[in-house]
């Protein structure tokens, strides 16, 4: 039998050749099994004897890790990838093997003071007051609806009388966590806005979207959710406009930046997000175009102490980590136990510097601008939005949801790329998301020679 420590160094020096290697190389593709190929080929793997270190690692490596998709290869440009450097990646490992507590200052003081210097680098990209502060949470789902709770705090706070229904005013690009968030977790109705011709929320559509609501309606509001980058398209909502409609209604104002708030690192780019600074609260997550391995999502609030207000947990157990003066991330999220997520993306940014991130990201813009160029040149395919950050959505002319679900997946059979379709105005297409350095335009060309 093996004994505690036995199995133990041994995993350890397992795994860190694993890593070693994951490391040094791009793993391939790979592809997706079925749950009978998955069983034929590794069987049970939890039994009460134990199938040692050796044998579970050879599960791992050569059956289950295979049929794993690798996000951050060049040619994965489904969703939203991710492509971590090696210094975030080998610290995520150092993080895990840490046994770290990063929910209050008392247990962990110095990851949280690390996770607050990154998470102070992504407030002065919005424009935030030196005061503002929050925590690195799960990811964009469990931010927005930090965010939100604490939006709903401060306005039960601020009103005399609260409305017999709450609500929020969103896009039909606003990301689906939020609706999730808003209509499942938090019982809060939601006020859809049109998006103008590219799906943008602006602010004269919320006034026009307001003369149509009864006077209950619009008094039942409290807050409204800007996209900094929406998911489908990548295009950046009128946040200046938004923001002006949100001061004069004295609501909440929360940009979704989880995927494009990155882009407030890149100066070509950096107009776009005009109005940003006004925000209340901001979502970005390192783990799509920052770099960082999963799951990370900075939540920035201009005001902490509304957030604190709002998600402190009491108990008698707490009273020795509720000290005045400290930071303890839990009060800023809806989650109390939580590990250091932020700490491999602080590592990063501290190893490589801002600049390094700055250029990183120019360089995924100036691929995407390549694309748009191919696409517009092609006579087989024709863009669908103009682009704003670094995803591209586009149709290939001709084809229906049949054809583009066979194209996939004779991608992805032959380990070539994984591009998903997807829809726009309720037809069928499909989209580049470029979130890697690595990406080319060479890759982008042969993805689209793939759909003649």
């Amino acid at each position: 039998m093996h004994t505690y420590t036995d199995v133990s160094a041994a995993m350890a020096r397992s795994l860190a050749e694993l890593c070693l290697d994951r490391l040094a190389m791009h793993a391939p593709l790979d592809r997706s099994l079925t749950p009978e190929q998955l069983s034929a080929a590794a069987g049970l793997t939890v039994t009460e004897k134990g199938i040692g270190p050796e044998e579970a690692l050879r599960l791992w490596e050569h059956v289950l890790a295979p049929a794993c998709l690798s996000v951050d290869h060049p040619r994965y440009l489904s969703f939203i990838p991710g492509a971590p450097t090696k210094a975030s990646a080998a610290f995520d490992m150092l993080v895990g093997a840490s046994s770290v507590y990063a929910g209050t200052w008392l247990e962990g003081s110095g990851a949280v003071y690390a996770e607050n210097q990154a998470l102070r680098w992504i407030a002065d990209l919005v424009g935030m007051p030196e005061g503002a502060g929050g925590v690195f949470v799960q990811g964009g789902t469990i931010g927005n609806l930090s965010a939100l709770v604490a939006a709903r705090e401060a306005a039960r706070y601020r009103r005399e009388a609260a409305p017999p229904r709450w609500s929020v005013l969103v896009t039909d690009e606003t990301h689906s966590s939020v609706k999730h968030a808003l209509q499942v977790v938090m019982d809060v109705d939601v006020v859809t806005v049109p998006g103008d011709e590219r799906g943008r929320l602006t602010g004269s559509a919320i006034r026009a979207r307001l003369a149509e609501l009864s006077d209950g309606q619009a008094d039942s509001i409290f807050a409204v959710v800007g996209s900094a980058g929406t998911t489908n398209s990548g295009v950046v909502d009128d946040l200046a406009g938004i923001a002006e409609v949100a001061r004069e209604r004295d609501w909440w104002f929360h940009v979704d930046g989880a995927y494009g708030g990155a882009g407030l690192a890149a100066p070509s780019v950096r107009g776009l997000f005009a109005g940003v600074e006004h925000a209340d609260s901001f979502i970005v997550d390192p783990h799509k175009w920052l770099f960082a391995p999963y799951d990370c999502c900075a939540l920035v609030y201009r005001d902490p102490v509304l957030a604190r207000a709002a998600h402190t947990q009491k108990a008698g157990y707490l009273d020795p980590v509720t000290v005045d003066g400290e930071w303890n991330p839990s009060d800023f999220s809806v989650q109390l136990t939580r590990r250091a997520r932020g700490l491999p993306f602080w590592f990063s940014l501290a190893v490589h510097g801002t600049d390094a991130y700055t250029e990183a990201v120019e360089q995924t813009l100036r691929v995407a601008r390549g694309g748009k160029e191919l696409i517009d040149a092609a006579e087989h395919v024709r863009l669908l939005v103009e682009p704003d950050l670094s995803v591209l959505i586009f149709e290939r002319i001709g084809w229906q949801a049949a054809d583009y679900d066979r194209w996939t997946a004779r991608m992805l059979a032959a380990g070539f790329a994984f591009v998903t379709p997807t829809k726009h105005a309720g037809k069928s297409c499909t989209r580049f998301a470029i979130v890697n350095p690595e990406t080319t335009v060479d890759d982008l060309a042969l993805i689209l020679d793939s759909m003649k």
